[in-house]
């Protein structure tokens, strides 16, 4: 074989890999988590974030090389557009850090809101379709009650098996995994793609916003629904329900500590917006992720935020 043959099977070969889970033994052991955010939960380390409305390939490329932790994609405030979310998942592929890895695990962890209100018609579909691209969680807005949660949970997962000890609440997502298995690299996906911690080896979050006074109210019922993998607390839309013209009143502030307290009760991920003058406070108090800014690069708001958080959780 001549020296352009024999580098072009070169290539194609690392293109394959880069591909398909042909990695070294780390990304082929099935014990090995995908979702980085579960992981850091598990070991409880605070994880950081942005959101994130821009759907361009350069940020994709730039979100993916960030040193953050997950990637908070508003597609409520956003265009609820499936094929450009793809293609901003496939953006955010950083093929030189697999290699280097050797691991299928991305260095961010994308994961979607959608527009859905809870408890609608549309929310299954949509559930399904941002999952079927290969999102490895959702956030629902405006969760006010349990059978709110439980439908959320429900759109998460697959229907299990007869026998699974899991089988309940009964999964509502349609099979069609082909893209979600080949986006993530694996060919198990239908057994991993469940949620967590209701099942301990799932890689799915299902992560239910709190911004309402009902939400408050009703959070034990809520935080118990099993699935639940953590709850987001929206300090804008909570005041602004509540009548407040500033998340800073100290009764909307009061409200996010009791939905706090709750979270640390259940052993339950909690979350909120910060920003430099906040992220340390909150770290304090308990919260285990939170997003330091939006996206667009990484703002130097955002990036002292995010210098600050991880100064304060030790993690240099």
């Amino acid at each position: 074989m001549n020296t352009l043959k024999t580098r072009n099977v070169l290539r194609l070969s690392l293109v394959l890999c880069l591909l398909f889970p042909c990695l070294p033994s780390q990304a082929q052991d099935e014990s090995v988590r995908l979702n980085t955010l579960i992981d850091m939960f598990e070991k409880e380390q605070p994880a950081f974030g942005v959101l994130s409305f821009d759907y361009s390939l350069d940020n994709a490329r730039a979100m993916a090389t960030s040193g953050l932790d997950f990637l908070f994609i508003d597609m409520e405030h956003s265009p609820f557009d499936i094929e450009r979310l793809r293609s901003f998942l496939l953006g955010m592929t950083d093929k030189r850090s697999i290699l280097e890895k050797g691991s299928l695990q991305p260095d961010v962890v994308p994961l979607v809101r959608i527009p859905a209100a809870a408890g609608s018609e549309e929310l299954v579909a949509q559930v399904k379709q941002v999952l079927d691209v290969g999102a490895y969680g959702v956030f629902f807005p405006a969760i006010e009650n349990r059978e709110q949660a439980e439908l959320a949970v429900r759109a998460t997962r697959y229907p299990q098996y007869n026998g699974a000890d899991d089988f309940e609440p009964a999964g509502l997502r349609g099979r069609n995994p082909s893209n979600a298995a080949w986006y993530w690299g694996i060919r198990d996906y239908h057994e991993r793609a469940d949620v967590w911690p209701l099942d301990p080896n799932g890689e799915l979050l299902a992560i239910m916003f709190i911004e309402s006074p009902a939400g408050v109210e009703n959070i034990e019922e809520i935080i118990t629904v099993p699935g639940v993998g953590g709850i987001f607390i929206g300090p804008s839309d909570l005041s602004t329900s509540m009548g407040y013209a500033s998340p800073a009143a100290p009764e909307v502030e009061a409200a996010i500590q009791a939905v706090l307290a709750s979270c640390l009760q259940h052993d339950v991920p909690c979350a909120i917006t910060t920003n430099a003058r906040t992220v340390e406070q909150r770290l304090q108090e308990g919260f285990r992720f939170v997003t330091v800014g939006v996206d667009g690069g990484l703002p130097a708001g955002a990036r002292n935020a995010l210098n600050l958080g991880r100064e304060a959780a030790g993690r240099q």
